[in-house]
């Protein structure tokens, strides 16, 4: 049984020991992982690698980063990130200029009320170290001014004393931006310090949580058992990783030790681990016609060999499609991958994202991760200004298909998607839930489609709703918060997949917002040039041609 320590500070910042002094103390105290996590700076990282090289010890990059929230320091760890990523040292350099500017302010702040000190004093005090309110409360100790640091604080530092100043107003969505794109995991520190009461801490992790924020310290050094409860319950409330560590600073906080805490402390490797399934696990999001599906709508063998060996590699495939769930659960069944298959120790899950990313859905248990829909009183209103333009509209119950009317659109859009119909133009009367999906259809004249999407767009609802082609037949009307591109974002956070690891495919306008957001976007070679301008890659070879499985062979997974 091995213990890690993800949240450690070095005299880089405002810890005491050098990067190989924790190290050597890492492995004295038989750590199998330690993070080191100093303030706005990752000096110390390099170091730390070189030295530990032949230790029984891994290290892993982090910073802890300073963000004000409702006028108070929030944290947020970021582990495992590129340090030397050039969009990462280009936020570090800000972050550190807002540092420098407060650390003036404030010493001012403190000269008015008769304190002897400089921010070059400061510094000279405390050469090579990031300058943190804890080298304050030494200083003021040193220079007698405070007979403690608890005082320190108390009288001269703390948020809510008349000398404390504020940072430039970096956000703490702004820097889990900056650490996913640098490959990390952005993790909310120790919560419980912000004294924020359960509902207001619940609206951080809320909101931090759409801002991409992927883990929370569950442990730490100064949680009481209910404390800790409290926090595993809130990470798994939104489906957070969970992380810990001692926050251990050297002489800076006595009594507080490193992997231990205060006595108390123990950080499972397994927390390490599933951080580390999440940075390796590949996912593949791939829409259907054109793209996935030949021509006569059928999968090649060697294709699927490649999806089974990509998913008993652990990595997962989602079927990504405009379709309802019924429709895409019957193209599943044509790859005829046995459920024993995946349920292999290790594999990899398959999922769908229908209606154009309104519905997530996990194929293996049968049920829906999450869903966005548009209000009845919103899709009756499309439906009448199609009907008006004597444009064809049709919607989805969980069963059938809710059609306008019995003409020659709804006979050739069911000649490929296999379900039934009904002709009904009062939503209300015709669906028992919201629907996820309307499609316009013109078999002859685009025009009239794009027309009727500026007139919709143009309209009251327009703010809420995405009209985009599928193809130049199909104009599909979702949820805003829906759209292929939304549900890759969304997927990849429900499942604990790193966006970086993830690749999609597609052919037509629908899939542009899904091949923007993913790490590496490809279009078939069959695909709209529109959609080509956007893609990272064009495969060589078409739909008809394993396309998709050239794509699992560049970016997923090793060659059969």
């Amino acid at each position: 049984m091995g213990f890690v320590d993800l949240h450690v500070h070095s005299v880089c910042s405002d810890g005491t020991m050098t990067p190989p002094e924790l190290v050597d103390y890492a492995v004295e105290k038989g750590l199998c992982a330690m993070a080191l996590t100093d303030h706005d700076t990752v000096d110390g990282i390099d170091e730390m690698v070189e030295y530990a090289k032949d230790k029984p010890v891994e290290i892993i990059p982090g910073i802890e980063y300073s963000t004000e929230y409702q006028r108070r320091d929030v944290h947020i760890v970021g582990l495992f990130i590129d340090y030397k990523a050039p969009v990462f040292l280009a936020y570090l350099e800000r972050f550190q200029q807002s540092r420098t500017e407060r650390n003036y302010k404030l010493c001012a702040n403190l000269q008015k009320a008769g304190i002897d000190i400089t921010y070059e004093a400061l510094l000279e005090a405390f050469p090579n170290a990031v300058i943190t309110r804890a080298h304050y409360a030494k200083f003021l100790l040193d220079k007698g001014c405070v007979k403690s640091r608890n005082e320190a604080f108390d009288r001269y530092l703390g948020d809510h004393t008349p000398y404390f100043v504020h940072r430039e107003k970096i956000t703490p969505e702004e820097v889990i931006e900056v650490t996913l794109k640098a490959g990390g995991i952005p993790i909310l520190a120790h919560p419980t310090l912000y004294q924020l009461g359960r509902e207001q801490l619940d609206i951080l992790v809320h909101r931090l949580k759409e801002a991409g924020l992927m883990g929370m310290e569950c442990v730490y050094s100064t949680y009481t058992p209910a404390e800790e409860r409290q926090m595993k319950e809130l990470a798994q409330k939104y489906n957070l990783l969970q992380s810990g560590g001692s926050d251990f600073h050297g002489a800076n906080k006595p009594g507080l030790d490193l992997a231990t805490g205060y006595g108390r402390l123990y950080v499972h490797e397994d927390i390490l681990g599933k951080m580390k399934k999440a940075l390796h696990t590949k996912i593949l999001f791939t829409d259907l016609d054109e793209t996935l599906l030949t021509a006569d709508k059928k999968i090649t063998e060697k294709t699927r060999e490649r999806i089974l060996k990509m998913l008993l590699d652990g990595n997962h495939f989602v079927l990504a499609s405009g379709r309802p769930i019924n429709s895409i659960l019957d193209v599943l069944k044509t790859l005829d991958i046995q459920k024993e298959d995946i349920e292999q120790e290790g594999a990899g899950g398959i999922y769908a994202t229908a209606y154009n990313g309104a519905v997530l859905y996990d194929c293996g248990n049968n049920t829906v991760i999450e869903q966005y829909d548009i209000p009845i009183p919103t899709a009756q209103t499309i439906f009448d200004m199609a009907l008006e333009r004597g444009i064809h509209i049709q919607t989805y119950t969980d069963t059938h298909i809710v059609s306008c009317a019995d003409d020659k659109e709804i006979a050739f859009y069911t000649k490929s998607v296999k379900m039934a119909y009904k002709v009904g133009v009062e939503l209300e009367k015709e669906l028992v839930h919201a629907p996820f999906k309307l499609i316009a259809i013109d078999l002859e004249d685009r025009a009239r489609l794009e027309a009727f999407r500026a007139d919709v767009e143009s309209s009251e609802i327009g703010q809420d709703i995405v009209c985009a082609f599928s193809n130049a037949q199909y104009l599909e009307f979702y949820n805003k918060k829906a759209g292929k591109g939304n549900a890759l974002v969304n997927l990849c956070r429900a499942l604990h997949v790193h966006v970086k690891n993830s690749v999609a495919a597609g052919d037509e306008e629908n899939d542009i917002s899904m091949i923007e957001a993913a790490a590496v976007g490809v279009c078939m070679a069959n695909g709209n040039p529109a959609v080509k301008k956007c893609a990272d890659y064009i495969t060589k070879n078409d739909n008809n041609n394993d396309g998709i499985a050239e794509i699992i062979d560049r970016f997923v997974t090793d060659k059969i």
